[in-house]
């Protein structure tokens, strides 16, 4: 059963406002991952400590630099159930983790970062984890 919309609403606001496309479902996901060339950060965002703590905030830091991705997206975890497990799909062969901060470079995962990686690290860390997968890749 997935989280109440409006329990969930500001922390994807928090995306959203920053430049992540929300998707919702798994058209949503095909589409993305269709169209996508040159590079794509999906976020796998959560209601978790770690989100609010470390990986929203890290990623927003991140993009700050000169070199960042082409195109932003997110999914909701125990929200977007159906564009999740789509989104997912794309990210193997790590197993599922929320939240989760994948790089694509034309369709391909050239980087993740695991609930595990997140968890105790603080947003600066996050945001200098990406950028340097952003100095590689993008």
């Amino acid at each position: 059963m997935p989280y109440p919309e409006m329990l969930v609403t500001p922390m994807r606001a928090e995306l959203s406002k920053n430049g992540f496309e929300e998707l919702k479902n798994e058209a949503d996901v095909d589409t993305a991952f269709n169209q996508n060339q040159g590079t794509m950060l999906l976020v796998v965002n959560s209601v978790c400590g770690c989100a609010a703590g470390s990986c929203r905030p890290g990623v927003i830091q991140s993009l700050d630099g000169d070199h960042k991705p082409n195109k932003l997206v997110t999914v909701f975890a125990g929200q977007d159930i159906e564009a999740v497990a789509k989104a997912r799909e794309n990210m193997m062969p790590y197993p599922p983790s929320s939240p989760a901060i994948a790089l694509f470079k034309d369709g391909q995962l050239v980087h993740m970062i695991e609930r595990h990686n997140i968890e105790g690290r603080t947003a600066q860390m996050i945001a200098d984890n990406l950028r340097s997968a952003y100095m590689e890749f993008c």
